[in-house]
């Protein structure tokens, strides 16, 4: 991640890589920027442009592809799942390292809730694949509903679901509304009217990073936009794409975006013997070094 590759490169500027092996672990081969993510949605960007190869950028750092499954910093060891082979889908034998100082840069993962349907229907927003595949889910839909008759069959195809009011949530829900608008007016059989995009937020309001002034004018943006945003309320329901909402709403969509916050990294909890809090997430000091170790 974008943690991970700034530490290395920038310890790559300042070691001599003759007396030291700086090791990079992750299971992609690239870093991808996700600020980023929502404007390569809406296709204002090309996918390429958002990843970061890892060999191309960080000559001299030994590149690891595969997942950390466990952590002994006691023993100062990690052991790691390589990739499963496509062609055969059988596991690879995870295997061991040593290290002399470990740089803990796993991310967050999407936080998920047992929600009935929302594994089945929901699409994630963390990595430039889900992005592309969105893109590509809300043009397709919008194509299928210009090429059919029948009316609750078109309501549900353009009906977009977004679910989590946070930065992610926002602005793919506004990258892509704009998106649709502009090739919704290239078809004559589709009124704009007929677009539907639905923002689901549990709080009271979206975008609770920023202050409540910039907070509410963003708000008053996307419901100017059309944008039916929903606060304080909940997904309870998707089953085969029928949506259920806390305040009783209830109706139909083929699209459904997840965006409703993350979760530290599993391993630390199931497979390290750092120190974690409750969220699970590792305890540091202010020096950003582990807890225990200062």
């Amino acid at each position: 991640g974008y943690v991970g590759f700034c530490v290395a490169r920038a310890l790559r500027a300042q070691l001599n890589l003759n007396q030291v092996e700086i090791a990079i672990i992750d299971s992609r081969a690239y870093m991808t920027y996700q600020p980023f993510l929502p404007e390569v949605a809406a296709g204002s960007i090309q996918p390429r442009h958002v990843v970061a190869p890892h060999r191309r950028n960080l000559d001299g750092v030994t590149i690891i592809t595969g997942a950390v499954t466990a952590i002994d910093h006691a023993g100062r060891t990690v052991t790691v799942r390589p990739p499963t082979p496509q062609s055969t889908h059988e596991p690879v034998e995870p295997y061991t390292l040593t290290y002399d100082h470990l740089v803990i840069a796993l991310g967050a993962e999407a936080r998920t809730l047992p929600i009935p349907g929302l594994a089945e229907q929901a699409m994630g927003f963390k990595q430039v694949e889900e992005a592309t595949a969105l893109r590509n889910r809300v043009l397709t839909r919008i194509e299928d509903a210009a090429s059919t008759w029948d009316t609750e069959r078109r309501r549900r195809l353009l009906t977009f679901v977004f679910v989590g009011g946070g930065f992610a949530g926002v602005e793919a829900i506004a990258e892509l509304e704009d998106m649709a608008r502009a090739t919704v007016r290239t078809i004559p059989s589709i009124e704009q009217r007929d677009v539907r995009f639905v923002l689901v937020e549990g709080s009271r309001r979206i975008l609770p990073e920023l202050t409540e002034e910039l907070s509410g004018y963003g708000l008053q943006q996307l419901r100017e936009r059309g944008i039916d945003v929903r606060l304080n309320t909940f997904l309870n329901s998707c089953v085969d794409g029928h949506v259920v909402l806390s305040d009783s709403t209830e109706f139909d969509a083929d699209t459904i975006v997840w965006t409703a916050g993350v979760k530290a990294a599993p391993v630390l909890q199931t497979a390290s013997d750092l120190p974690i809090d409750a969220r699970g997430r590792v305890t540091a000091l202010p020096t950003l070094q582990v807890a225990r170790d200062g």
